[in-house]
């Protein structure tokens, strides 16, 4: 049985704090400030998008895949600011197997620690389990970034281990993956309740 994901579909995932909708060629300039002046964004990333050149590349790298039926990237907008606060995206997608990943999740400095990725997972894995009837959804993050980690298992991630010398980094460095979880029973049963609390 498939999961009922399509890429040609906008998805549009909305609450009281954010909106996300599908990234386009034209969101160049509303992420642009942040590969100009952000640079550190991409610290543990293996692709990054430093610079007006790396922008364009990440969001070319992105929409082919989104072509491809790969993976499926947002733009996140936050309302209470007024302002475009940094991307994230389903890859990795599975249909015949029911599972996909969320990662490439990056936000401004000023986002940060505010609340506003709590609302962006729990849109988005309603979104995966309960719309698209996603059995897994996976993340992975360097092994080294304690943020993305803490952040992960605070809204309900399982870690599931270490994939070592993973991938290659930029600076031609290897980094140590870390693998965690969440499954469709476990968003069922507690997950959800659990993050809707600390939304």
């Amino acid at each position: 049985m498939n999961s009922k994901f399509s890429p040609e579909t906008d998805y549009i995932l909305e609450d009281d704090w954010i909106l996300m909708r599908p990234l386009t060629t034209e969101d160049y300039k509303n992420l642009l400030p942040f590969a100009l002046y952000e640079p550190n964004i991409w610290k543990y990333s293996p692709v990054g998008a430093q610079g007006a050149d790396g922008l364009r590349n990440y969001m070319d790298i992105a929409l082919k895949a989104q072509l491809e039926g790969k993976e499926y990237p947002f733009i996140i907008y936050d309302k209470k600011t007024g302002e475009y606060a940094g991307s994230t995206r389903f890859y990795d997608i599975q249909p015949v197997n029911q599972a996909l990943e969320i990662g490439y999740t990056w936000y401004g400095e000023k986002f940060r620690g505010t609340g506003l990725n709590k609302h962006c997972k729990f849109l988005l894995l309603q979104l995966a389990f309960e719309e698209l009837d996603m059995k897994r959804v996976g993340f992975r993050a360097d092994a080294r970034n304690e943020r993305s980690i803490a952040a992960m298992k605070s809204i309900g991630c399982t870690v599931e281990g270490i994939i070592r010398s993973h991938l290659l980094l930029p600076d031609g460095s290897r980094r140590d993956s870390i693998l965690l979880s969440i499954l469709q029973h476990e968003w069922q049963q507690e997950v959800k309740e659990k993050l809707i609390a600390k939304l």
